[in-house]
């Protein structure tokens, strides 16, 4: 398993702070405490990218901690991220999926990396494992070559509404975590992204 918290990593692990509206790189010791998000006009969304070297297994776990602030109310957030399909749509590496069950908590992805290992495009089976109305969805996706977990905890502000995201990916193939240590901020950015569209059009 990856790790699930800082005191977890590995003498050899990284952790690395990114802020957002300047695009440095901030790189923190192991053990050092992540910076708390913050909120109002003066937020900038900032992400706490953790790479540990599972060097007993044949991958490594790349963890994305962020967190942004949406000008909607937490209902209004929760009725977009708890949507699986929302959450797939949002997903660059996502070419299609369907929803397999009739309450969507199971969605299969069909997922394109591109690595020299993976030519075909994987079957990614992935389910909500943990829903808290209107403030928490937790699922697990599972394939051949990695295992994603994805946390959205929604927390109420006076502005609004903080949206706290968290994703593991464990790769089981070479090149599957160096692809996702590259991309997965990103991914997350266009989950953001896809989120104040949704907003903005039901305004």
């Amino acid at each position: 398993m990856g790790p699930s918290s800082v005191d977890d990593l590995e003498s050899d692990d990284q952790l690395i702070e990114v802020d957002e509206a300047t695009a440095h790189v901030f790189p923190r010791p192991v053990g050092a405490p992540i910076s708390t998000a913050r909120t109002g006009a003066g937020y900038r969304p900032r992400s706490t990218v953790f790479l540990s070297d599972n060097r007993s297994r044949t991958g490594m776990t790349v963890r994305v901690d962020r967190s942004f602030d949406v000008a909607a109310p937490p209902e209004r957030v929760w009725e977009f991220i708890a949507d699986p399909e929302n959450r797939a749509r949002a997903i660059s590496v996502v070419q299609e999926f369907s929803v397999d069950d009739p309450e969507g908590r199971r969605v299969t992805w069909q997922v394109k990396l591109p690595i020299p290992l993976v030519r075909k495009t994987v079957t990614v089976n992935t389910e909500d494992v943990t829903r808290r109305p209107p403030e928490y969805v937790k699922f697990v996706g599972k394939s051949k070559v990695m295992t994603v977990t994805g946390e959205h905890e929604i927390v109420e502000t006076d502005d609004g509404t903080r949206l706290e995201n968290h994703f593991v990916v464990d790769g089981k193939l070479p090149g599957v975590e160096k692809f996702f240590k590259r991309n997965l901020d990103s991914e997350l950015e266009n989950l953001q992204r896809a989120l104040e569209r949704d907003v903005q059009t039901t305004q």
